[in-house]
């Protein structure tokens, strides 16, 4: 089959017709490969999604909490940090791709692609064998390069960070895969089961990814070497460099700027009317502490704010079979990030953000 020319389709308008999700900020998105693979655009405009989705979900209560803007996948698409969170946001996005593309593969949405049985009947271990109907991450794998790292069309050093926390994404999606198993046997005795692998919840690749985003490593380039541009000797600087990096291991090349305050030049809104957390059931420590790191340790006063919401109560069970509810309404604290009085600030307020801090 020819390769058909490079594609450029607007995210916005795949999003209009897939997700109505236009409001992304995406520009572009980059695709090359035959022809036929089109008709995996659409899952591939929805497992970026997905990947946004998740990444706002981890970083909900940070002071980097993965903005629209932040799905700006290619080196020639304005992304040219190559920050910490920029490093998730390609492994997520990418996870996210490989992900739904495996997913509907599984459930033969594609003419293509059926499940993975190449070890069906093999002994897997004491007491069960390989057999049903394994997700196929080797296809979802296999079109999400085609898409993803289509993106990537320099060499230079970020080029190359770009694609490797790709290829973190992706390996991610197979890290985090479940064996599920069915019992066979006389009367239920389970004495041999038939087991094969599937996909985590989406979440759990979340989770994954997230501890990798907390340890990730920060390359240091000879920078000397690195001004020589693309010759010999910056590549070789460049390969020197991603000798010790492991393959799951995300990487970047920038320290974090102040996420605290607004920059409308690299998308950052700061964090003043952000909203944050200080009481409520099932917190996690992370997120009681979430005013100290929004508000207070970025220069703001915490403002407490009562709104009015309205939810379902008094439900009643009618037979058959419906169930009623009134409307009640009641003030709910919320609590915002709110600019200080400059008049009675105290003079030793600062800001806190060393390190990663998001």
């Amino acid at each position: 089959m020819k390769r058909s020319t490079f594609l450029i389709l607007s995210i916005a308008g795949v999003y209009g017709a897939v997700l109505h999700a236009a409001a992304w900020s995406v520009n572009n998105f980059l695709m090359t490969g035959p022809k036929a693979y089109l008709t995996y655009s659409s899952s591939v405009a929805a497992g970026a999604h997905s990947g946004m989705e998740e990444c706002k979900f981890q970083f909900g209560w940070e002071r980097w909490n993965c903005p629209e803007s932040a799905l700006q996948l290619s080196t020639h698409n304005r992304l040219r940090s190559a920050t910490r969170e920029t490093s998730f946001v390609h492994a997520i996005s990418s996870a996210g791709v490989m992900y739904t593309l495996t997913r509907n593969c599984s459930m033969g949405d594609f003419e293509s692609c059926g499940c993975d049985d190449s070890r069906n009947g093999r002994v897997g271990g004491r007491g069960w064998v390989w057999g049903g109907c394994s997700d196929n991450v080797e296809f979802g794998e296999r079109i999400s390069k085609l898409f993803v790292d289509a993106l990537e069309t320099g060499h230079d050093t970020r080029a190359l960070i770009n694609l490797h926390n790709n290829e973190v994404g992706r390996l991610a999606v197979k890290a985090t895969m479940k064996r599920a198993c069915k019992c066979h046997g006389v009367s239920g005795s389970c004495s041999i089961q038939t087991c094969w692998l599937q996909l985590a919840e989406f979440r759990e690749i979340g989770n994954y990814l997230k501890i990798k985003y907390d340890q990730a490593h920060k390359l240091e380039m000879d920078k000397r070497r690195m001004r020589a541009g693309n010759s010999a000797d910056s590549r070789g600087a460049t390969a020197e460099t991603f000798h010790h990096v492991h393959a799951t291991e995300l990487v970047f090349l920038e320290d974090s700027p102040d996420y605290c305050t607004r920059n409308a030049s690299l998308g950052h809104h700061g964090t003043e009317g952000r909203e944050c957390l200080q009481t409520g059931k099932n917190l996690s420590q992370w997120e009681k502490r979430s005013c100290r790191r929004l508000c207070t340790e970025c220069g703001l006063r915490v403002e407490e704010r009562r709104t009015e919401v309205v939810a379902s109560c008094n439900c009643k069970f009618h037979w058959c079979c419906t169930v009623r509810c009134e409307q009640c309404r009641q003030l709910v604290a919320k609590h915002f990030c709110a600019r200080r009085d400059t008049a009675a600030a105290p003079n030793h307020i600062r800001r806190r953000n060393k390190g990663h801090k998001r």
